[in-house]
């Protein structure tokens, strides 16, 4: 017990601390610090050598938020929940981990997944726009890792109930215990939500499938109504003095049922005018599971070697139906394909997907100023995907060929990695690395006996950064090479109905983005600068407008632009007005340059563009906390589409109850109703067909201010042993 308040005394600040200089009264000074209690917080935001780091529980927003709302208040992050689209610093491309493992899931399950999240189980979320050569080098924008809290000893649960179109409810609950060398931990969450949101467009066009030139006004109202749950068990065992063992466990089951009404109005040049009216009903059903196990030995002092062993799958069930009806005043339909304007339709969509992930790593310290890692990896992919559009004509459902997508990938990808961290001197230290990568890639139709795709590709991926530190500045300088592979259903010639002009389809023509950054990095007491240069060659961009072989109808579908340059400034500045009162803002912003040929006419842009966010948090009396937070998203593109500025601002209330009775938390989001997207078509250039349209999208918030009220209390003894901290990542590649 001496030992251990001894251990105490040196961990605690100086100022805390009142010692007496004789040695005889030693003991009784060591007794007194087993009364004092410390609390210490952590910075909302702070700068590390690769990116920004969000300590979540230091927001009073936190209860009651989901991750993806955490997100979308973070800095440089943009969240497109119309396209389910995540950007970092102004780049699609975002690779997303959840505490070291890429979530391998389609965008819209991704998204789905992430408002089904409690933010409340999660300990910190890091925004890495140039991770080093340990990590895989997929993700050409950078990578986004959620750690989840890993309690030991303690636990907490939390109840939210809350209103905005429909009703809200969430539960979560977090535990850990230690026994003896074995330490067990485990979460469970629950979210329901009830919501809505609409998108309005005005376009014209002079498609050939209506026979003229037109105008048409369409509105699409969606209710979707989803539930999920998200389970993690898993243990670690201390084998000996050197070797610590442990697994993990972890499944999602996640249930949307979306109800669309839509209808459009289409007057052609000729004086012709058709109605559309349909009702679409989608079950989207995912059930996903992870097997996770892993061993570290320490070698001797300063030399380690982990070896992790990962299973993972993924089930995606997609029926729906849709009843419509597209005609003219006289009931005719236009053009000729029966099967495209069948007033009623199913399809079927069924995939799954099995990855297997080994994982060596090497590290040791040569000295006291110079240490290397070294480690290898192999990830197999195994994704069979299979749908069909069914119409129902002549008393019976029927087919197109086009409408039927069978589709087996399989991708092999093989890694190594080598790198040094040498202290040169007591102020400048240097990391630098290098990773190589081998993918094997082949898709094929089972049904045709084709070939649809096969791809082998080797690259290295560099990686060198000096920093230079003294007293409180420290001074970053960084090179690193990445690359995005298209992802699996990006690149399957599937076929999903979208509208009576148009459907969605893949490119199995896409070519993987090069991804070369610069980064000059500055921070002084909390507060960080830094300039970032990129050029991606070949990026990707998804919803793009390209008409299709026959010339009927518009296909949206993935392209690539031939290259986009940005040169960003970003920011992150905390300001402490009192003990009481205190303040971060952050901003990301700057010059952004891309060209692309995909459009009837090809087009090169440059513009400026920025995402600012801020959040303020009080303390009042009677122990109330009061935090107000904002963000704001510029113009951008997306290929040749473009987005008007939008933003929000959100309040967060918190009352910590008396008697260890927890804490109250009230929430409100988009208090102003700000959150509108306005995107356009034909702005930039000429697109297939010579569409231009507007396309106004409101979600809930948009709508009507979303209120949530949180009930949170901690359980179990204090105490929290040490995190493992696992760099194990898969590339999320599975997109919609």
């Amino acid at each position: 017990m001496r030992y251990l308040l001894y251990s105490l005394f040196l961990l605690l600040p100086a100022h805390c601390i009142y010692a007496q200089e004789k040695k005889t009264d030693s003991l009784s000074s060591l007794k007194q610090l087993a009364e004092i209690t410390v609390r210490a917080g952590r910075p909302l935001l702070r700068q590390q050598e690769s990116g920004a780091v969000i300590n979540v529980q230091s927001s009073i927003l936190t209860k009651g938020s989901s991750v993806l709302e955490v997100l979308e208040r973070s800095p440089g992050v943009y969240i497109d929940r119309r396209n389910s689209n995540i950007a970092l610093n102004g780049k699609n491309g975002v690779m997303v981990m959840l505490s070291g493992k890429l979530l391998r899931m389609s965008a819209d399950q991704l998204m789905v997944f992430l408002q089904g999240m409690n933010a409340a189980d999660i300990e910190k979320i890091e925004l890495l726009n140039t991770p080093p050569a340990k990590y895989d080098a997929a993700g050409n924008a950078g990578v986004i890792n959620i750690v989840i809290k890993k309690n030991r000893n303690q636990g907490n649960f939390s109840l939210t109930g809350g209103y905005g179109y429909g009703e809200k409810a969430a539960a979560s609950l977090n535990f850990g215990r230690s026994i003896r060398n074995t330490g067990m931990y485990g979460n469970y969450s629950f979210s329901h939500d009830r919501t809505y949101y609409d998108w309005f467009a005005r376009a014209t066009d002079n498609m050939q499938l209506l026979g003229a030139p037109s105008s048409s006004d369409f509105l699409s109202l969606i209710k979707p109504v989803s539930n999920s749950h998200n389970l993690l068990l898993g243990a670690d065992v201390n084998l000996s003095p050197r070797t610590v063992a442990g697994g993990s466990i972890s499944g999602n089951i996640s249930r949307v049922a979306d109800h669309t009404v839509n209808h459009g109005e289409y007057l052609l040049n000729n004086g012709t005018r058709y109605n559309m009216d349909a009702d679409i009903r989608v079950n989207n059903n995912w059930d996903n599971i992870g097997i996770s196990l892993y061993t570290e030995k320490r070698i001797r002092a300063g030399e380690q070697l982990n070896i992790d062993l990962d299973y993972l799958y993924y089930k995606n069930n997609r029926p729906s139906t849709a009843t419509s009806a597209f005609v003219d005043s006289a009931g005719h339909t236009p053009g000729t394909n029966d099967t495209l304007f069948a007033p009623l339709q199913k399809t079927s969509s069924v995939s799954s997907m099995q990855i297997g992930v080994l994982k060596m790593d090497y590290s040791r310290q040569l000295s006291p100023g110079l240490k290397i890692e070294t480690g290898v990896k192999g990830t197999y992919t195994n994704n069979n995907s299979r749908s069909r559009i069914e119409s129902f004509l002549d008393q019976q459902w029927i087919s197109s060929s086009a409408a039927v997508n069978n589709i087996i990938m399989k991708e092999a990808i093989g890694a190594a990695y080598g790198s040094v961290d040498a202290q040169l001197h007591p102020t400048l230290r240097l990391s630098a690395g290098v990773r190589y990568e081998y993918a094997h890639t082949q898709m094929d139709d089972p049904q045709y006996k084709q070939r649809i795709s096969h791809r082998k590709s080797g690259k290295f991926f560099p990686d060198i950064f000096l920093t230079w530190k003294r007293k409180e500045t420290e001074w970053n300088l960084s090179y690193t090479k990445r690359i995005s592979r298209p992802s699996y259903n990006d690149l399957a010639s599937f076929i999903t109905y979208s509208g009576p002009t148009s459907v969605e389809t893949g490119n199995p023509q896409l070519q993987p983005t090069i991804t070369n950054n610069i980064k000059l990095g500055y921070n002084r007491n909390g507060y960080s600068l830094s300039l970032l240069y990129s050029r991606d060659d070949a990026p990707v961009a998804r919803y793009q407008l390209t008409p299709n072989p026959t010339g009927e109808v518009i296909w949206v579908s993935p392209q690539n632009l031939m290259f986009q340059k940005n040169l960003s400034l970003q920011a992150l500045l905390p300001w402490k007005i009192s003990d009481r009162w205190e303040m971060n803002l952050g901003f990301t912003g700057g010059w952004r340059q891309f060209k692309l040929d995909f459009t009837a006419r090809p087009v090169q842009k440059d513009y400026l563009g920025f995402n600012a966010n801020f959040s303020t948090a009080v303390k009042l009396p009677a122990r109330f906390a009061l935090e107000v937070s904002g963000w704001y998203n510029s113009a951008v593109y997306d290929g040749s589409k473009k987005a008007d500025p939008f933003g929000a601002l959100n309040a967060g209330l918190k009352k910590e109850l008396t008697k260890n009775g927890g804490i109250l938390q009230l929430t409100v989001t988009d208090i102003l109703r700000t959150v509108r997207i306005n995107s356009y078509f034909g702005t930039l250039t000429e697109e297939a067909f010579n569409l231009k349209s507007k396309v106004t999208f409101h979600p809930e918030s948009g709508k009507t201010q979303i209120v949530k009220l949180t009930w949170a209390k901690n359980f179990g003894a204090g105490g929290q042993r040490k995190q493992r901290n696992r760099t194990v990542e898969e590339s999320s590649r599975v997109r919609k």
